[in-house]
């Protein structure tokens, strides 16, 4: 009789990866230095969910963001002061191919990267690289109507080749398109698209999503071609929706949100669109246009990880439109979980739920990419002690160790905003996530000075331990 092999893992593996995660569009700034163009985020000074504003004069803080183009050796520093065994950020599309259409890279924007990449191997950290995270670049959008137009998975392909053959020998964890499911709320920053009043927004969402789909297989190809051994991950937000009752009414209905979220898994992961897709298509007058060896390459080519986003989680009442949201911003309170300022209600039992729910549908390593609280931070006394902050984190830490016991395959965490960063949502600085206070505020003022919050001391002993102490 053959023996089954069992999780054995009590706590965390040896080979844990710790770390921090940021995104180049909220944290490097020099938005126009050494050859970089547009992206989409450089014309939403409000926000992500803001939408563009072409000829806006609004103070837009994603232009200098925290100055981490020109502070990243002593941001990396910190970074290797905590212990962080990787580092996840994004590479800004726009900083290699300025308009993305070019035919030729930026060297100056590869030579950044190098700068950036070589000072986290200095210092022992591997960097985790997103490819397209809410940075495509506005000429694409304007010109070409982003993801809509199949154009754009060759001047993807292009820009996937030339970043992997560069960093072939630097980075070995890949993940492509950030949060691709938000493109049901947010589908100028997910999805680089500009939906028009008279257009039907869900044939373009779906078609947007199909050229992703085909453009992230053969990423996939590719890398592994390039980069013997690496890994290309799909990444999605996938905060925890219960029912708002049992009702069967709103049990049922959110279980249609959530798998509508998870539709984006189950073709980038188990590498074919599910059954259910079609109902949806039918009722919504959905057509997507497919070439002939589409989906012979999604199938041959999924993802090998999937990382995610978690924060909070919501709960979804029957009735409440489910198309256009994926549990992430609609939601009707949960009256046994406290909130953040922000609204967003804290719930580390539900990061435990979401491993197991995500285990038990792809068999395939998770990564938790996003986790963090994002809050108000008071300096007194030249310090910061955000207490609020550690039991955030510390809880959820709790959970994660909880699914590893339950024989979830954990591959890490990467802590969200491990320095003070630009607010994706809502384009502020005056939210913090950071274990590092950054001196710059929602006006634009401030000096850009890092300093240690008290979480920064703690969060090194996490890892030292590898999640033992959370005291």
């Amino acid at each position: 009789m053959e023996e089954i092999e069992l999780n054995i893992y009590k706590t965390f593996p040896s080979d844990f990866l710790w770390g921090g995660a940021i995104a180049a569009n909220q944290t490097e700034g020099a938005h126009l230095e050494d050859g970089k163009g547009l992206s989409i985020v450089d014309l939403m000074p409000n926000g992500l969910l803001a939408g563009i504003k072409e000829d806006s004069t609004d103070l837009n803080l994603y232009h200098e963001g925290i100055g981490l183009y020109h502070h990243y050796k002593e941001d990396v520093a910190m970074f290797a002061e905590m212990g962080f065994k990787v580092f996840r950020t994004s590479i800004a599309w726009s900083r290699i191919f300025s308009n993305g259409d070019e035919m030729s890279p930026n060297e100056k924007g590869l030579e950044f990267y190098d700068n950036f990449f070589d000072e986290l191997l200095k210092h022992g950290i591997e960097p985790v690289v997103t490819l397209s995270h809410f940075e495509t670049p506005w000429h694409l959008v304007k010109e070409y109507g982003g993801w809509k137009n199949r154009k754009m998975i060759d001047f993807y392909i292009r820009y996937c080749e030339t970043v992997f053959n560069r960093y072939k020998g630097k980075v070995k964890y890949w993940m492509g398109f950030n949060e691709i499911n938000n493109i049901y709320t947010s589908p100028t920053a997910a999805g680089g698209i500009l939906v028009e009043e008279d257009e039907n927004c869900l044939q373009a969402i779906y078609q947007a999503s199909h050229n992703c789909f085909v453009a992230s297989a053969l990423a996939t190809k590719l890398c592994h071609e390039i980069i013997p051994g690496s890994k290309m991950g799909a990444m999605l937000a996938l905060s925890a929706v219960y029912p708002n009752t049992c009702h069967p009414d709103d049990v049922f209905d959110t279980y249609e949100v959530r798998r509508r979220s998870l539709f984006f898994g189950d073709v980038l992961l188990r590498g074919a669109y599910p059954t259910y897709i079609h109902r949806i298509w039918d009722e919504n007058d959905v057509h997507v246009e497919m070439e002939d060896t589409d989906l012979d390459l999604i199938r041959t080519y999924p993802s090998d990880y999937l990382g995610f986003s978690y924060y909070r989680s919501t709960t979804h009442k029957a009735g409440t439109r489910i198309l256009g949201h994926t549990g992430g911003i609609a939601g009707t309170p949960n009256p046994y979980l406290d909130a953040t300022p922000w609204g967003w209600q804290i719930d580390s039992k539900g990061l435990r739920y979401v491993c197991n729910e995500l285990y038990d549908r792809y068999q395939k390593p998770l990564f938790i990419v996003e986790n963090g609280l994002g809050t108000n931070d008071e300096l007194k006394n030249g310090e910061i002690n955000d207490d609020y902050r550690i039991d955030y984190v510390r809880s959820h830490i709790e959970e994660m160790k909880e699914a590893v016991i339950d024989g979830v395959e954990l591959m890490g965490y990467t802590y969200w905003g491990p320095i003070d960063i630009v607010s994706a949502g809502t384009g502020e600085l005056k939210k913090r996530y950071g274990f590092i206070y950054v001196d710059r505020n929602n006006d634009g003022t401030g000096t850009f000075k890092r300093m240690k919050k008290k979480s920064f001391d703690w969060y090194k002993k996490v890892i030292e331990t590898n999640g033992e102490d959370l005291k």
